[in-house]
Formats: structure tokens, C-alpha cells, sequence
């Protein structure tokens, strides 16, 4: 059912999503290469998510590299704001664009807040054979902390 979390074991459903540089990245083609973590978050540039991933930047590429994983971030903004998001704030990994919520929905992460086009703060783990490992809906005005992105890679 569409908009219901996911549940840790189940297929995590497959997307293709364009980045802030207007490429295609499709979650399979990481299948039986690397974990998925995908951070989703409410809007470019608002206070708490702007907090988030100027934290996580610095902190994640470590994180990442020892656990053979990529990482992305999820919204509805348009490719164009990404951009400008991670330009601004040096995000080092690619920021995916869901401006017809398609995504956010089929992940239970649609914050349905008409007529904002956002949605929620969560944190979903994929392992190498595309199921989910973690799942997480963070309370909307509150930043999730690097060392539980950690935790959350290493289950």
C-alpha cells in the first residue's frame, strides 16, 4: 500500500531519480554492490535539514567508505534546488529529486502536507541484496545525529 513504511526485510522497491546534476541513478544498479542508505528529508535549505546534512558532510564519506555503502538524500525539491543546496552547503553525496512524490510514497515517507510538497525526516538502510536492513521515521523538526547513521549501516 502506497505511503505505509517499509518493513525490515522486505525488497526495498526500486526507483530511478534524477540528481541535482540532472543524471539518472536507478537503486538497482547497486544491487550486489554496495548498501543503499537513503536519507530523506523534508526541504532544501529550511533550518533542520540545512543543519542535518552540514553536519552529516563532513562526517559521512568516513562513515560510508568503511561499510561499502553510498549514500542519498530524498526530497521533493526539483533537481534546480538541489543543486544550489549542495553547492552551497558542500554535500558530498548526490541529493535525488522526487518532485511527483512517487518515491517518497512508496517508502512510507510522504509527509502529506498539502500544499507543501515535502517529505518526512527518515533514514532507510538497502543492503547488497536489495532489502531493507533499517527503517526510520524521525520526528520532522528534530536532526538525526551522524552516529546513528553509523549504527543504522553497520545492521
Amino acid at each position: 500500500m502506497e505511503n505505509q513504511p517499509l518493513k525490515v526485510g522486505e525488497i526495498a522497491p526500486d526507483f530511478e531519480l534524477m540528481n541535482q546534476d540532472k543524471e539518472k541513478v536507478k537503486l538497482n544498479d547497486f544491487r550486489g554492490k554496495k548498501k543503499v542508505m537513503l536519507l530523506f528529508y523534508p526541504l532544501d535549505f529550511s533550518p533542520v535539514c540545512t543543519d542535518e546534512h552540514c553536519k552529516f558532510g563532513p562526517e559521512l564519506p568516513r562513515i560510508i567508505g568503511a561499510e561499502d555503502a553510498v549514500v542519498f538524500g530524498i526530497n521533493c525539491d526539483s533537481h534546480f534546488s538541489h543543486a544550489a543546496f549542495k553547492k552551497q552547503y558542500s554535500i558530498p553525496y548526490d541529493l535525488l529529486s522526487d518532485p511527483t512524490r512517487e518515491v517518497v510514497k512508496k517508502y512510507g515517507m510522504y509527509a502529506g502536507l498539502e500544499p507543501m510538497n515535502c517529505s518526512k525526516r527518515g533514514t532507510v538502510v538497502i543492503d547488497k541484496t536489495g532489502k531493507v536492513t533499517y527503517y526510520y521515521e524521525q520526528p520532522m523538526r528534530e536532526a538525526r545525529k551522524v552516529e546513528d547513521l553509523a549504527k543504522a549501516l553497520t545492521i
